[in-house]
């Protein structure tokens, strides 16, 4: 179970930096949309904030990062975040959607996991970055909600919107 918990904090831990680097792109694409680009910046804040989380619980758990892992995901950060300047509106803010609808089941699976091995100030700081993940994904799916290309896109690759939020807040 330890090893399982390991390697999700890994993957999370370079999921991170691919969603970070490529909202820094995507923010500096949604230059005619100032109030998105504002929001895009704070996610991707939000992003670098829960990847120095689970360094700090790696460093605890006498682990490292898998520097193969963080390379991959270095390059897919970076090379998503240049379709964010030839995609349109929906094909980045889709990516994101469900890409941040991946990192809710992943920190999820990574609290329950921790719970199980009573690493209880993990659990909470994994739920709270649950609550963070889904917020962005919410936020990501309302900019998609009712788009032409929502159902083919949903049908192919896996992701619907879930429920609307009014508001995105911080924690």
């Amino acid at each position: 179970m330890r090893a399982r918990l390991v390697r999700l904090l890994q993957d999370a831990h370079a999921g991170e930096l691919a969603a970070a680097l490529a909202y820094r792109s995507h923010a500096r694409s949604l230059w005619r949309r100032p109030a998105e680009r504002s929001e895009v910046r704070r996610i991707e804040g939000a992003e670098w904030h829960h990847r120095a989380l689970v360094a700090a619980m790696l460093d605890e758990l006498g682990e490292r990062p898998r520097r193969p892992r963080e390379l991959l995901m270095g390059f897919v950060g970076r090379f998503f975040g240049l379709l964010c300047f030839v995609g349109g509106h929906f094909g980045p803010m889709y990516a994101a959607g469900r890409l941040e609808a991946m990192n809710v089941g992943q920190y999820a699976d990574a609290e329950s996991l921790a719970t199980s091995l009573g690493l209880t100030a993990y659990s909470g700081q994994l739920v709270e970055m649950t609550a963070e993940e889904d917020r962005h994904e919410r936020w990501f799916g309302d900019r998609v909600r009712g788009h032409l290309l929502l159902r083919p896109a949903s049908a192919v690759l896996g992701w619907t919107p879930p429920d609307p939020v009014a508001e995105l807040s911080p924690p």
